[in-house]
């Protein structure tokens, strides 16, 4: 697990629409974002296949080193979502319909009869698992331990990074700063590694941009400190300047 001063998190992204290039991840900067703004660390994401080997292996590795995993898709009602399956497996516990998860799906559906085998599926929660809302469609993800697990569909999976995040605890939140120096990133990484050496607490990156043929640098600071990170700021503006 993380220290104390600082909280971590990881994320796995599940499925082979993702890999195939079928579908193009955006749940991944929206947890980044979220996390930032929380004051956690995202430490690392995985995609991987739609394979209980790898999705067990990946929950697994992760949810020792790190305060929260979040996963995304294989919750739904087809065949091939197997996530729910893969998380009960990962923490050796059963998995059961949950009775607060089938009243929100009648709820949703109205008519029982359209609470289909398959959309019951939507129902399974690994024992001893709470409950993600989900204001979208009503078919919950659920938490086990420190993996929350959630929809694929982007604006479902956004619900519900609303319903868990005032519930996780943060830390420091990150600032950051940039800096745009109209010269090419080579003739500026010297002088960039030595305000990184002077300043070894803060994070500094460099972005090369090309505006209209013209090429040039976005320099990027970051730290929960402002005062180191104003310092920072000053140098990078004194390195564009010069």
């Amino acid at each position: 697990m993380s220290t104390v001063d600082a909280v971590t998190a990881a994320m796995v992204v599940i499925g082979d629409e993702v890999l195939s290039g079928r579908t193009a991840d955006v749940n991944i900067n929206a947890v980044a974002t979220a996390c930032t703004e929380h004051g956690i660390a995202l430490v690392e994401a995985r995609v991987v296949a739609d394979d209980e080997a790898a999705i067990v292996e990946a929950i697994n590795a992760l949810r020792v080193r790190v305060d929260y995993v979040f996963t995304s898709g294989g919750i739904g009602p087809t065949h091939d979502d197997i996530t729910a399956d893969c998380v009960s497996k990962a923490f050796g516990v059963e998995l059961l319909e949950h009775p607060t998860a089938i009243k929100l799906l009648l709820d949703h559906y109205k008519d029982p009869a359209q609470l289909t085998p398959a959309r019951r599926r939507m129902a399974r929660v690994p024992a001893g698992g709470e409950l993600i809302y989900n204001a979208v469609t009503k078919a919950p993800g659920f938490r086990v331990e420190n993996v929350y697990v959630m929809a694929g569909v982007p604006a479902i999976m956004r619900s519900m990074l609303k319903a868990i995040f005032p519930t996780l605890r943060g830390g420091e939140v990150v600032q950051s700063c940039s800096v745009r120096v109209d010269r090419g990133e080579s003739s500026v990484a010297d002088a960039l590694a030595d305000i990184q050496r002077q300043h070894p607490d803060v994070a500094i990156g460099s972005y090369p941009f090309n505006d209209g043929g013209r090429y040039g640098t976005n320099l990027v600071a970051r730290s929960a400190d402002l005062a180191k990170l104003a310092e920072v700021q000053t140098a990078l503006q004194r390195l564009a300047d010069g």
